[in-house]
């Protein structure tokens, strides 16, 4: 038992999958499941995401890939791009994962992990078009392709895609945003005109798949756009692209009590209680994700709770384990009534993108900072594809086993 936990609505993954395909109809949807799905569960989230029209699955560590197919996932493709030297890709060829390339080592160690594999790996180029993290400058990228064709030649490797990233794709007017499109056109040309036959070219993130179709090519790669939250707050919220926030935050409260006006609240008294009141605690903590950054005081209100239908603020310090509402004079509250921290905002409630904004930071880390102890529920009727239990997750994490339960 835990007296809270996060609410996870796979319906509301499936259609946003559904949404996203209208808005780059000419591509496919990668649905981007690495960092446990964004804190959804992945297996689950996964396959509410196939069930949606996914034809690709995007994770950032080989893990997560190969923890997709040992759960059975195996009717769609999956791309792994971030590992260092040393990783399993013999286990990821084997599983049929498609692997991304950003080095020239790593094309070595792909190629040696095909040829013990006695199968054709399947590689993505990584092109470096002005983010300046991983990927291939174009310099380095012209240099890779001559051992490219050559271990495509041997028929160690295939490459079949080529892809970048955007920097400032969630502002989409920013001039960065054509000028790596035109970096990346150039790649795509210097790629094919030495002769690889590429399968998909992929730039587009969830901000781009949303704003800037000029760069949706073959595939795009929603993130959190999959989970209903907006990459681009400052133009519009979820309902603005069709989305629906999938994660509902909820608790119980462990403790009711009154106290007299002047009574410190949490830890060095941040926050006193102005006049007589009532104090409840919820039994949530920056161990559980919720971050410090919105504990509150006397003038700045902390992060949001709906308690009764009331939309009140996190009172004085975040704790480890707990954080403290101020829930007014007279006060009818009791212990074990329900609060919500985030849910869709649909009843005027708190989302994610509200504690982004009261912990100065993004409804991305939001959802993927929730800890391994918080049990995920997923509901939802996805036709007979629902995952009863999402038993792997992202690290085969211990608390979604015998948690996570589906309805409908």
């Amino acid at each position: 038992m835990y007296p809270a936990r996060a609410v996870v609505d796979l319906t509301a993954i499936r259609d946003n999958v559904r949404s996203l395909a209208t808005h780059a109809p000419t591509a496919q949807v990668m649905a981007v499941v690495k960092a446990d799905a964004y804190g959804h569960g992945l297996v689950s989230a996964a396959r509410a995401a196939i069930a949606g029209g996914a034809t690709w699955l995007g994770t950032a560590q080989v893990s997560e890939a190969l923890a997709l197919r040992a759960a059975g996932v195996h009717d769609v493709r999956v791309l792994t791009w971030l590992y260092a030297p040393g990783a399993p890709l013999r286990e990821v060829v084997e599983a049929d994962i498609d692997v991304s390339v950003a080095a020239g080592w790593a094309l070595e160690e792909v190629a040696a992990a095909a040829r013990a594999a006695g199968r054709t790996a399947r590689v993505h180029l990584k092109v470096d078009t002005g983010l300046g993290r991983n990927g291939l400058t174009p310099p380095q990228l012209v240099e890779l392709l001559a051992p490219a064709l050559r271990a495509e030649a041997e028929g160690a490797v295939q490459v079949v895609g080529l892809w970048s990233h955007l920097a400032f794709a969630d502002e989409p007017e920013h001039p960065a945003v054509r000028a790596q499109a035109e970096v990346f056109a150039d790649a795509v040309r210097t790629v094919e005109s030495a002769g690889i036959r590429l399968e998909v070219r992929h730039l587009a993130n969830s901000a781009a798949t949303l704003t800037t179709p000029a760069v949706h090519y073959d595939l795009v790669r929603p993130g959190l756009a999959v989970y209903g939250l907006s990459p681009v707050p400052q133009l519009g919220g979820p309902e603005a692209f069709g989305l629906t926030p999938a994660m509902t935050l909820e608790a119980e409260l462990a403790t009711v009590k009154a106290v007299p006006a002047g009574h410190g609240v949490s830890y060095a008294h941040q926050y006193v209680v102005p006049q007589d009141t009532v104090l409840g605690v919820v039994p949530l903590g920056y161990s559980d994700g919720i971050p410090r950054h919105a504990s509150g005081d006397a003038v700045r209100v902390g992060g949001p709770v709906q308690v009764g239908g009331r939309r009140l603020g996190v009172a004085g310090r975040v704790c480890m384990d707990q954080v403290v509402v101020d829930l007014g004079p007279g006060a009818t509250e009791q212990a074990g009534d329900r609060v919500v921290l985030f849910g869709t905002g649909a009843d005027g409630g708190p989302t994610a993108q509200d504690w982004a904004l009261a912990a100065d930071t993004i409804s991305y880390e939001i959802v993927t900072r929730l800890g391994s102890r918080v049990p995920r529920v997923h509901v939802g009727d996805l036709g007979g594809q629902e995952s009863a239990v999402d038993a792997v997750g992202g690290a085969g994490r211990p608390s979604e086993v015998g948690a996570a339960q589906v309805a409908g």
